[in-house]
């Protein structure tokens, strides 16, 4: 969108990398026509890994699904592999471009037991949605998603930023800018709000009992 125009002001949401997509030159102090809001920090990509853990503590091994094609897939990965040492859990990429590649990778890897997944954040990720969800059933394995839309369908569980809130403080962005702001001094903000919803009927079906302190925790649970 920046290479339309490099005047007219720009508010952008659900950005995985500002920085690496080359939207903005910093986060702090964008320096162009373009600021908004970032759809996560990869700091989280962590924390998928380590719920995947706690929901399911004989996993030992998880599959990430990420794109390769993109920085935040390549940054994500990385740092689910800097954490996957301290929970015990060794993992391998999975990449998310080619349906059939995707289904032949999740039954491969699916034929050693004590296995997991972890679907990252990415447009692929959105559009092989149904497929991921399908397999990590089929094979009765527990995965843990980066947003509800995969739950609401299925999926286990997911922990990532509420966009609806995100959408909402964009547009605070907008009337600031309405208002004679310029996007150059505006920070990029990262997510304030982050959702965990659980499908209890696919942990069921998957033989999982889940902590009741996890229960307590999250913002919305499927029955």
């Amino acid at each position: 969108m920046v290479k339309a125009t490099r005047t007219v002001p720009i508010v952008f949401t659900v950005v995985p990398d500002p920085v690496g997509s080359g939207l903005v030159a910093r986060l702090s102090r964008p320096g162009g026509n373009a600021t908004g809001f970032m759809q996560f920090e990869y700091s989280l990509s962590g924390k998928w890994l380590e719920l995947l853990k706690q929901i399911a503590p004989g996993v030992t091994r998880a599959a990430v699904l990420r794109d390769p094609t993109v920085t935040a897939g390549i940054g994500q990965f990385a740092v689910i592999q800097a954490v996957a040492p301290s929970v015990g859990v060794e993992v391998s990429p999975i990449d998310t471009n080619n349906a059939a590649e995707i289904e032949r990778a999740v039954s491969d890897f699916a034929r050693e037991p004590n296995g997991g997944l972890i679907a990252t954040a990415s447009a692929s990720g959105i559009t092989q949605r149904e497929l991921i969800v399908s397999l990590a059933a089929r094979h009765k394995l527990p995965a843990v998603y980066f947003t509800r839309d995969n739950v609401s369908i299925g999926g286990l569980i997911s922990y990532g930023a509420d966009f609806t809130d995100m959408y909402r403080r964009a547009a605070s962005y907008v009337d600031r800018i309405l208002k004679g702001e310029k996007p150059a001094d505006m920070p990029v903000q990262a997510p304030t709000k982050y959702d965990l919803v659980i499908n209890l009927k696919t942990a069921k079906a998957l033989g999982i009992t889940l902590p009741p302190s996890l229960l307590a925790r999250a913002d919305e649970v499927i029955e």
